[in-house]
This record gives C-alpha cells, structure tokens and sequence, in this order.
C-alpha cells in the first residue's frame, strides 16, 4: 500500500462517483476509470493501470470491476479493494433490482430506455477518446500495432475465442523479448496467498454448500450455475452471453428468450458491468416461481456467485502483477496482451457504437468471415445527434462528464417521450 494514498473516505466518494458513471459496458466503464484514476488524480500511472488492466483481461468475471478493485486495493489494500469493487457493482446492481422488479410486474420499463438514450450516446464520445489514448501509451511500436490491429480483427471479424487471442499474444511477446526491465519489488509470500486464497475461496463457496445441503432447490441451482458461469466467462460478458443464454432458456427453462433480450437491454442502459443481467435472470427466475421475496433472494445468491470470485482472483493475485515487470519474457508477455486488448476494446467500442446508433444490426458471413452489418434505414438520428451534442459538451466546451450525463439523460428522455 502507498504510504501517500488517499484516505478511504475520499477512495470512498471517487469509486461510488465512477459506480453511479460507469454506463456503455466494460470499453467505456475502462475509459472512465483512465480518466479518474490516471488523468485528473495521480493515483494510478499510466503503466501500472495497463499493466494491471492486461491482468484483469486474463482473469474471468467483469474486467472492470476487477480493474476497479485493483486500484483499491492497490491504494489501500484489502480495505480499499472492497470498497472499489463494491462500489463499482452495487449503484448498477440496485437500479437493475428495481427494473427487474418493475419488469416483473408490468412486463417492460420504456421509460428506462428512453432515459438512458442521451447516456448511450455520451458514452460512445467517451469510449473513442479513451481508446485513442489508450493505444497511443499501450502500442510501443510496429509490432505492437500490429497486434491490436490482429486482434481487433480476428475477434470482430472471425469471432475468434477471446482466450486464444490472449494466449498467442503472450506467446509472441514471450518468444520474441529482448532487454532487461528494471528490478520489481518482491512477490508476496506464499503463506499469505494461501490463506488469502483459502479465505475468499470458503466466502464463495460456503454459502452455496449451504444452499445445496439445506435447501436444494431453485436457489440452489442458481448459485451453482452462475458460480459456474464466474469461472468461465474470460473476454467478459460478451463472450458468454451465448451460452447464458441458450442454457438458461433452453436448458434450464427459467426464462424466454425475448425475456433474456429484454434483461440485456436493462443491462446494457444501467451503471455497472453488464454481467448484471445474471442478477436480472436470478431475481426472474426466482420470481416466476415464488414471487417478491423468493426473486430478491435469487437476485442476491445471483450477485454473491457472481461477484465474490473477482474480490478471490485479485486479492490473490494483485501482489505479483508489478513483478511481472522485473522479469524480461514475463513483462513482454504482458505488454503483448496490453496491446491485444486494446484492439479488443477497438471491438467492444465498435460493436457498441453500432448498437447506440442502429436499431437493427444484423450479421454478413462469407466462409468464415462475420462482420456485423447494421441496417442504413434503422440509423437513429435522435442518437447522433445526441453524441454530436456530448462531443461538443465534453471536447470543446469542457464540461464535467457527471453534467454532461445528466444533461443528455434529460434530452434523450424528452426526445423518447416525443417520438
């Protein structure tokens, strides 16, 4: 921990501020977090929030969440990481709880939609500022640009699995290092892994034993299919939306699939990382099949599963990510995957661009080649002329984002009620 670190109370109000901002998904949750923590306060270097971004990447569960609880606890250790992440997911996690609730009742929430039309279009402003700053501090050279740009198209154009993208940019930084970083600071014992480990890992899986043992129903198979979801969902939301889908649908039955639709939707227009559609999916589920109370505790056991694991896989693993970069094939390793994720982050800026301004955005294939291809006539006017207005806000009349957000939530809101 920093000896000069903030006090808690002010990681306090900075993490609940980027809680309640951290609309567009994890390009645009990733961009904001750059903004406050590296760009208008200097709690986190440029190379150390890369550095620990590209480690995130490599974990499974919501990069930005664990990105978030990195900076906490990177300033104030356990404490400060539980106060980061928590913040990060709980404004989101409430807002999706009382939309579901909603939607549980009344069956759509078009108002919500209609608000967040003017924050949607803000975020793709801020989304393509941050991803050219981002890759001009990630990409160090032709090599480098040429894996951002690989991997922008293997995962855009040839849906290629986000872990294979990662593993063969490791191994290229790995194979083709050179040079001799500076010494890094020590590893963390092994004792203290351990027992960390053994802590978060009992915190995870208690509750759901306990669930099984003592009430081996419906919210016992919640928490034992979304803690299985929280180990494999690598790349983030994106990639295991699919198979959340089709499992939940088809296999288990819970929800319809214009139910699963609706639920993203809800997700993708709240604060907070879009894996909170698995709490919109547990409360519904549970809902269906024991009304208000027994959807809230799906809800929670959906939340816990989901989001203990990420506070296990960086309070174990935090301690070595400065390590890496006092070791030569190791930090090459690492500055490879920099540079892939940034061309992954190219992919989730332009595939949710496309969404914000098309209504429908369908799919060409030839062979192996998909490209997304939004429908010309679907293209919303009202959308771009909002981000039009967000760019002139934030880039030349410098307004604060927190003002800019609230000033396009109010426009797409009178926009949706008028049209």
């Amino acid at each position: 921990m920093d000896q000069t670190a903030p006090p808690l109370a002010q990681i306090t109000r900075v993490f609940a501020r980027i809680g309640l901002l951290s609309f567009g998904g994890p390009a645009a949750q990733i961009a904001l977090m750059h903004r406050e923590l590296v760009e208008e306060r200097p709690w986190l270097s440029e190379a150390q929030f890369l550095r620990a971004l590209s480690f995130c990447m490599l974990l499974p569960g919501p990069e930005a969440m664990q990105l978030a609880t990195y900076a906490g606890w990177r300033l104030r250790g356990v404490p400060g990481g539980l106060i980061a992440g928590g913040l990060f997911v709980l404004p989101g996690a409430a807002v999706v709880l009382a939309l579901a609730t909603s939607y549980a009742y009344l069956g759509t929430v078009p108002l919500a939609q209609a608000l967040f039309l003017g924050v949607k279009a803000t975020v793709v402003v801020v989304v393509l500022q941050a991803l050219m700053r981002l890759s001009g501090k990630a990409l160090r050279g032709p090599a480098h640009w040429a894996i951002a740009g690989l991997s922008f198209v293997g995962i855009f154009a040839f849906f290629l699995p986000f872990p294979l993208i990662i593993a063969l940019a490791a191994a290229y930084g790995f194979a083709t290092a050179d040079g001799a970083p500076a010494p890094a600071a020590p590893p963390a014992r092994r004792t203290r892994t351990g027992a960390t480990v053994a802590l978060w890992g009992g915190l995870w899986l208690a509750p759901l034993a306990a669930l099984w043992l003592f009430a081996p129903g419906l919210l016992a198979q919640v928490g034992l299919f979304f803690s299985k979801l929280a180990v494999v969902t690598f790349g983030g939301a994106y990639a295991v939306l699919a198979y959340m889908t089709q499992e939940v649908v088809t296999q288990h039955g819970w929800l319809t699939t214009p139910e699963m639709l609706d639920g993203l939707g809800l997700a993708e227009t709240t604060p907070g990382p879009l894996i909170l559609v698995t709490e919109f999916v547990g409360f519904l589920a549970a809902f269906k099949a024991g009304g208000l109370w027994l959807g809230l505790a799906g809800a929670a056991v959906t939340l816990w599963v989901t989001f203990l694991p990420c506070f296990l896989w960086i309070f174990a693993g935090a301690p070595y990510i400065d390590r890496l970069a006092g070791q030569p094939r190791l930090s090459a390793a690492l500055s490879a995957v920099t540079a892939a994720v940034v061309g992954v982050i190219a992919n989730l800026s332009t595939w949710f661009a496309a969404h914000v301004f098309f209504a429908e955005v369908g799919q060409w294939q030839a062979g192996p080649l998909r490209l997304i291809a939004p429908h010309p006539e679907s293209l919303d006017l009202r959308a771009l002329a909002l981000a039009l207005l967000a760019a002139a806000l934030l880039l030349w009349r410098r307004w604060p984002l927190p003002g800019v957000l609230a000033a396009l939530a109010l426009a797409g809101a009178l926009l949706g009620q008028a049209g």
